[in-house]
């Protein structure tokens, strides 16, 4: 038993990467994974790898026989993607299936995927026993990035290591884009584009008809004011790629940025219908209409019940937002000032006492 713990804790899997369950949101997370898969989205191979996330997710939740069902859909769909190529891609689903049957007490189909694991790296071996294949950084950094934000830092260096084995590769650009974009400020002083600004144009270069990527610049470019570039990038997301949720709530946050609330709802509301649990689009939502409540606010004379109106499909949203993603301290601070506005203080204050409850969880986390 300890020698098969000992081959175990050598495999590069979710079960040894130091993920803590503390520090997801595994409800949320476990919404936003199925949906992935029932929407099928993302590039080639992402859904396979949603399969392998949901199924951590169910072992995190105590349900280890669908986390193995799922490991196996995985592994499916990741032969239907890669074929001859998929090898490399399965290490670390091996190595998620051999802990899952560890746990379960299935020592021998444990040992098994141990095996399987040791006889691709017989098979594909690397430059040195410390550096992994760019697939498994991939997979590793793939990850970090959707499990928490907390995790994010090492998102990027994952991704910049499998960069360093495979530059030219599509996949590993694309992640390493998001990840920096997810990890920069949005607004910078600074007269240079950013490094993750510059690493969406190379994502492009190298896979010119990515909708998502192409909606992320946009939203780069305007912070520099380059709102020509940033406006034809937007209008070919919207044609490539149309019915991506992930496309057009971003090219709505970016159409919102702009002042340009009225088109922008028109496209959240579209995306909403094809991912009606996602907490961004929600929220999305409710900023566009705490900004028309606000322009009729401006006008003299206003209409009261316009604002009422606003304001009533604002906390609307809000509230849908808070009940997907109980942790989403800015759409709990949104819903609290909309709540205060409407003199509803007894909702106020259970809102403002949930912000407090969150934020210590996230500053109790990241002291841990």
């Amino acid at each position: 038993m300890s020698d098969l713990r000992c081959r175990l804790l050598q495999l590069q899997s979710r079960f040894t990467w130091d993920l803590k369950k503390d520090d997801m949101d595994l409800e949320n997370l476990s919404t936003r994974l199925q949906a992935h898969i029932d929407l099928q989205l993302g590039q080639q191979g992402a859904v396979a790898r949603s399969y392998s996330f949901l199924a951590y997710v169910r072992y995190l939740q105590d349900q280890p026989e669908e986390a193995v069902s799922l490991l196996n859909q995985s592994e499916e769909k990741t032969r239907e993607c890669f074929g001859e190529e998929s090898e490399r891609r399965l290490i670390v689903t091996y190595g998620d299936l051999a802990w899952l049957k560890y746990h379960t007490g299935d020592y021998q189909q444990s040992q098994a995927y141990c095996q399987r694991v040791n006889d691709i790296l017989l098979k594909y071996p690397t430059d040195s026993p410390e550096v992994l294949h760019p697939e498994v950084y991939g997979e590793k950094a793939w990850t970090f990035l959707k499990f928490s934000w907390s995790y994010y830092p090492k998102a990027v260096d994952c991704f910049r290591k499998a960069l360093e084995l495979q530059p030219d590769d599509s996949e590993w650009n694309a992640g390493y884009a998001i990840a920096l974009y997810r990890t920069e400020p949005m607004f910078s002083e600074a007269p240079e584009e950013s490094p993750g600004t510059k690493q969406l144009r190379r994502a492009l270069e190298i896979k010119p008809d990515d909708g998502v990527l192409m909606s992320l610049l946009a939203m780069k470019l305007g912070t520099y004011n380059k709102h020509q570039e940033a406006d034809n990038l937007v209008e070919r997301a919207l044609k490539i790629d149309p019915d991506n949720p992930h496309v057009t709530r971003y090219v709505g946050k970016y159409l919102r940025s702009q002042g340009d609330y009225d088109r922008s709802i028109v496209l959240l509301k579209k995306a909403l219908r094809r991912s009606s649990q996602s907490a961004f689009i929600h929220h999305q939502l409710a900023l566009c209409y705490i900004k028309k409540k606000i322009d009729e606010h401006k006008k003299k004379p206003f209409n009261n019940q316009t604002v009422k109106h606003w304001r009533s499909l604002c906390i609307q949203h809000l509230e849908e937002a808070v009940r997907i993603k109980a942790s989403f301290v800015l759409a709990i601070a949104d819903l609290a000032l909309m709540y205060a506005e409407k003199k509803d203080f007894s909702r106020y204050s259970v809102c403002t006492h949930s912000y407090t409850e969150v934020l210590s969880f996230f500053f109790g986390t990241a002291e841990k």
